[in-house]
């Protein structure tokens, strides 16, 4: 079968396009046909030996994907032929991959493969950090840095989804702006000067950043300004470059809270977490309250440019290759 492989650690440029045995598959796990395989900054970083998960040379990446499956465990929920969408964690760049069963979740008809591939990491960071860490109630205000992105379209949406009043997003473009109210934001700000005009209409109670702080800026400490008691803001990234330094007044004077969310170390300690999680947003998946911006699309061939894509910070929405 065809995959996409790691072969050296020398950036995006370096992956290559083999041919490798198909994987076998173990007792609790699903053998899947891949259709669409999602494209993120874990396997940008794993090109240049940057991320934390560092498998032996070659490897095939890709942790998240959707397809159809071909074998699955006996009495398990799953047959050959349903469509699923599901997380190996690696090996997902391939014709064929398998995954645990516990990371394997029905993909209702409504949803595109390419969609399914793009679902369970945005949106269940999403929801760990609005639902579980933040605390998110019925009619809060919530604002969201890099609001055209994966993350951040996913975190307007379970906004919306799960009671939130308002949710305004932050983007450097009125292009990307127009991105994220058609995900769902009720208004747009950009970023050159979003303080101000957030604090004018009354602040926030929660605000979510997957961006961290621009070369020279303090977007962080802008976005501290923009809570009102009791506020929340939840560090989920730092896609700009640079990590925040925080100021402990600042929490102090307002009652703030600053939270992390690192929901892919967490889950993987509580097996089942994520599956209780596909369970509570299933509905609104299904009924398109949560739909998954797929931005460009990719051929197996195009892995490179793929990945250079979100190198060169030129994505909006989920990256994926279709196979």
């Amino acid at each position: 079968m065809r995959a996409i492989q790691i072969t050296s650690l020398d950036g995006p440029e370096a992956v290559e396009l083999v041919d490798v045995k198909a994987p076998k598959r173990g007792e609790d796990q699903v053998l899947i046909d891949v259709k669409a395989a999602g494209v993120a900054f874990p396997e940008l970083l794993q090109s240049r030996g940057l991320y934390q998960l560092k498998p032996p040379l070659p490897f095939t990446p890709g942790a998240e994907v959707a397809g159809v499956v071909v074998e699955a465990p006996a009495g398990s929920e799953f047959a050959p032929g349903d469509r699923v969408a599901a997380l190996p964690m690696l090996g997902g760049f391939a014709e064929q991959v398998v995954a645990d069963q516990l990371l394997t979740f029905k993909l209702p008809d409504s949803v595109s493969f390419a969609e399914g591939a793009s679902f369970m990491f945005n949106y269940g960071t999403a929801y760990f950090g609005l639902v579980n860490r933040g605390g998110l109630a019925e009619g809060e205000r919530v604002l969201v840095h890099g609001a055209s992105g994966g993350i951040g379209t996913a975190s307007i949406q379970v906004a919306k989804a799960f009671g939130a009043g308002r949710v305004i997003a932050v983007t450097s473009t009125d292009a990307k702006g127009e991105i994220a109210v058609a995900a769902g934001a009720d208004e747009y700000v950009l970023s050159e000067g979003f303080k101000d005009a957030v604090k004018a209409s009354g602040g926030v109670d929660i605000v979510v950043d997957p961006v961290g702080n621009p070369a020279g800026g303090d977007r962080f400490t802008d976005s501290l300004r923009c809570l009102v008691d009791d506020g929340r803001i939840l560090v989920i990234g730092f896609t700009a470059g640079e990590i925040p330094k925080i100021a402990a007044n600042r929490l102090l004077l307002n009652n703030l809270s600053a939270v992390g969310v690192g929901w892919g170390a967490y889950a993987m300690k509580r097996p089942g977490l994520i599956k209780q999680q596909w369970d509570a947003m299933a509905e609104h998946l299904a009924s398109g309250a949560l739909k998954p911006v797929v931005g460009q699309s990719f051929t197996p061939e195009q892995a490179s440019e793929a990945l250079l894509t979100l190198d060169r910070a030129q994505a909006t929405g989920k990256l994926v290759l279709e196979f």
